[in-house]
């Protein structure tokens, strides 16, 4: 009798879309992308990160915390958007959803608000 080895199955990500993704990243990405890097709000983003079929806009694996920038485009899709946002939500993400005019309007506001949220997280996490 041999002995049984669990290999874990390996899940390839799309790298190259997720690096076009953000090359061609929307400027309401890269203005709000300027509060998030280096884990200035608190927790650490990822930009342009793979949930199931979808990648995320901002990720925090930590938090499971998902931040998705809406442009106009997703005015006229929005029962596509809801059917990404249930499907990232039942990978056990939290998605908080901002307008690109909201970034480009307020950034400083928006940024307040995921610091908002990532505090909230963090103390329901550790009360």
């Amino acid at each position: 009798m041999g002995i049984l080895v669990y290999m874990p199955t390996f899940k390839p990500r799309n790298t190259e879309c997720a690096r076009a993704l953000r090359r061609e990243a929307s400027p309401a990405e890269r203005r709000l992308w300027r509060y998030l890097a280096r884990g200035q709000l608190g927790a650490r983003f990822s930009r342009q990160m793979p949930v199931g079929p979808y990648f995320a806009d901002f990720l925090c694996r930590e938090l499971m915390l998902v931040i998705e920038i809406d442009g106009f485009s997703h005015e006229m899709r929005q029962q596509a958007d809801e059917a990404r946002t249930r499907a990232i939500e039942a990978a056990g993400y939290r998605v908080v959803r901002f307008t690109n005019a909201q970034v480009l309007g307020n950034a400083e506001g928006v940024a307040l608000e995921v610091q908002a949220v990532v505090a909230a997280v963090r103390l329901r996490a550790h009360p």
